[in-house]
């Protein structure tokens, strides 16, 4: 059941909510505050494809001919912007940023308006593992579940409903557990038995010829081999929303490419390194900082602690 406050107090609880866990997921993770773009020029290989299929909105400015396009998100320019404040090992970047994305089919979970808090950390060539990411997962679970206790705190009404600890499983892991469903089945019941699941290895294909999900090939780092041979430096923060009684995506975040990971990832779709982009040549040079980063939802977030059933009741969009 979701809260019971008025529209106006509503507004001021979701104010309450990012102030707070922007500020201290910054102090946990070393994060910097940048401005982020609305836009990016549409050849400049800045912008993300997310799945590989979808296109984003284009436009042209009344006084030149460039085309422009609203960006999906800014997991690429986040990397270059890595480099270019020359940011010190082990901190990183957090921006607001603001998407449109016409081609996402509206729910009550998705709307065609993406906000989220987009970071990205400068990392070792030692913290390329397993053990790094499900670090890097804890911190960000400590903030999500810290914000939900200063939330209590502050209004009565809330009662913290998540678990002390996130568990970690594989895609293929939960393949193996529940044959014959599909992916997001598998994902509605392991999240409804634990409350808090990270899903790793999202993108590359399991051991039924099919991945768990798409991901685009060129920053989340999918193909990398782990233990027991399983891949996937990458993957999903889930957590139980009771009043849709379904898992809810608060964050998508990995260990971003490197040369090889890059090179391998665009064989797998049968892609080529696109050499107009500055971004991809980086990458292949080695120029470019390692990096881990993601994106996690503003309005998710919101609408799972306020325990709200739909998202646009966090955004107002029409």
């Amino acid at each position: 059941m979701s809260i019971c406050i008025s529209d106006l107090q509503t507004e001021a609880t979701i104010q309450f909510i990012k102030q707070n866990f922007s500020r201290h997921l910054s102090d946990r993770l070393r994060l910097h505050p940048v401005f982020a773009p609305l836009y990016v020029p549409h050849h400049s290989g800045l912008n993300d494809d997310l799945n590989n299929r979808e296109s984003p909105v284009t436009f042209r400015t009344r006084n030149s001919n460039d085309l422009y396009a609203i960006v999906h998100s800014l997991a690429k320019w986040k990397r270059i912007r890595l480099k270019e404040l020359d940011i010190p090992m082990h901190e990183g970047i957090i921006t607001n940023m603001i998407a449109i994305r016409t081609e996402e089919q509206r729910s009550v979970i998705h709307s065609n308006l993406v906000d989220q808090w987009d970071w990205e950390l400068v990392i070792d060539k030692k913290d390329r593992c397993l053990d790094f990411l499900e670090s890097t997962v804890e911190h960000i679970y400590n903030e999500i579940y810290n914000t939900a206790n200063i939330l209590e705190a502050a209004y009565p009404q809330y009662k913290n409903r998540l678990p002390e600890h996130i568990m970690f499983w594989h895609s293929e892991d939960l393949l193996q557990r529940y044959p014959g469903i599909s992916a997001k089945e598998r994902e509605h019941r392991i999240t409804k038995e634990y409350g808090a699941v990270f899903i790793i290895g999202i993108g590359g294909n399991l051991s039924d010829g099919t991945p768990h999900d798409s991901r685009a090939t060129d920053y989340d780092d999918w193909s990398t081999f782990t233990i027991n041979n399983y891949h996937g430096l990458n993957g999903d923060i889930l957590l139980w929303h009771e009043p849709l009684q379904s898992a809810l995506e608060i964050s998508s975040m990995g260990i971003r490419v490197d040369a090889q990971a890059l090179l391998y990832q665009q064989e797998c779709h049968k892609r080529k390194i696109q050499h107009t982009s500055n971004f991809h040549q980086q990458i292949v040079n080695g120029t470019l900082p390692l990096s881990i980063g993601g994106g996690i939802g503003q309005s998710r977030l919101c609408m799972f602690l306020l325990q709200k059933e739909d998202i646009r009741s966090m955004q107002y969009v029409y």
